[in-house]
């Protein structure tokens, strides 16, 4: 196995391998933490998701295939979908229930911490927003491209398409995406 801590390593066994887990963890985790801060506001999800992130990379980390994409895009797509999966829960929950399931605790350090994430974020939580407008495969992969940095390519595996195909949807979204981000960002916070 390559080092974990490398950006092209092998990290497909990190989830039996806890000091390579816990260095892929600690090259990773405020990339993920920045990347949940620009997609939700609660400072208690934000650190839920960003956990839950890590524990689907334990589950999952026996698929990775480095001939198929760097670390970076494949540890999104993951966090893509556990944000995804989270927004289905919370609305099953709010459907069944009519409210939210309890928090675990956090102390005043951690809300400040996480709290000053989200502020830092808020420009980029407006504009992802703002994308609302296109459609859901589509506005994952301008994302994942313009917001969090990724190539073309490793967002293309990030949300399972061939790089061609996500050229191809790029192209045809900027059009699109100039137009939304043209519009005033009226209450989005």
């Amino acid at each position: 196995m390559h080092d974990p801590g490398s950006a092209d390593g092998d990290i497909s066994g990190i989830g039996d391998d806890p000091v390579a887990f816990e260095v892929f963890y600690r090259r990773h985790v405020e990339a993920v933490g920045r990347f949940v801060a620009r997609r939700v506001d609660d400072p208690h999800l934000a650190a839920d998701l960003t956990a839950d992130v890590f524990l689907a990379v334990i589950e999952s980390a026996a698929g990775y295939r480095p001939d198929r994409g760097s670390q970076i895009g494949w540890l999104f797509g993951v966090a893509r979908n556990v944000i995804a999966d989270e927004g289905r829960r919370a609305a099953r929950r709010l459907r069944v229930t009519g409210r939210l399931a309890g928090r675990r605790d956090l102390d005043a350090d951690d809300i400040a911490r996480i709290e000053e994430r989200i502020d830092a974020e808020s420009a980029a939580r407006r504009v992802h927003r703002s994308l609302s407008e296109l459609p859901a495969d589509t506005r994952a992969l301008v994302e994942l491209v313009a917001v969090d940095g990724l190539t073309v390519a490793e967002a293309a595996i990030a949300v399972g398409l061939s790089p061609v195909a996500a050229r191809v949807r790029l192209h045809r979204a900027r059009r699109l995406v100039r137009a939304v981000l043209a519009r005033p960002a009226v209450g989005l916070a």
